[in-house]
């Protein structure tokens, strides 16, 4: 299975990055997200714990997960690898890459500041025999994968272009 979900943000790398990094903030910024906790930490990321909800209209379903994070700066790129939870074994990585925008002199800023950023998971689904493919292909990675991170990549992006606002002239 390969879940890849996308999002172009209005502010530089390193401000995204430096949200996308901050886990343990994203229950403040993203409403989705019940609990994120570090269970240990390194100067490049840790093992982390992330609990969040599936909204099915007024409905919502609880997930939750522990992964291994690595963050590289010089990539700039963030990976997971999930060790708990039903989806052991899936590897995630985040990416963010300068975007080109042509406009930025008529919208008074000569910063290039869009950014891609884009996450892909990838995994064989869980170990059950015979449905573990169809189960990860057919609900989890469309329905729980796709719609948790297209919420998250969306609460990243509010509160990057939020932060690089300035107001109103």
């Amino acid at each position: 299975m390969l879940i890849i979900d996308q999002v172009s943000i209005r502010a530089p790398v390193d401000r995204i990055f430096d949200v996308a990094t901050d886990v343990e903030r994203w229950p403040a910024i993203l409403s989705h997200y019940r609990q994120v906790r570090f269970l240990d930490r390194s100067d490049r990321g840790g093992t982390v714990e992330m609990a969040a909800w599936r909204p099915f209209g007024p409905l919502r379903y609880p997930v939750w997960w522990v992964s291994e994070m690595t963050v590289d700066p010089t990539a700039c790129e963030i990976r997971y690898r999930h060790v708990r939870g039903i989806t052991t074994g899936m590897d995630v990585v985040w990416r963010f890459d300068h975007q080109a925008r042509s406009h930025a002199e008529a919208w008074g800023t000569t910063e290039d500041v869009d950014t891609v950023v884009t996450i892909v998971h990838a995994w064989q689904g869980p170990a059950w025999p015979l449905i573990g493919w169809l189960a990860a292909n057919l609900v989890i990675g469309p329905v729980f994968i796709h719609g948790i991170a297209s919420r998250t990549l969306a609460g990243i992006k509010r509160d990057a272009e939020r932060v690089g606002d300035p107001g109103p002239p």
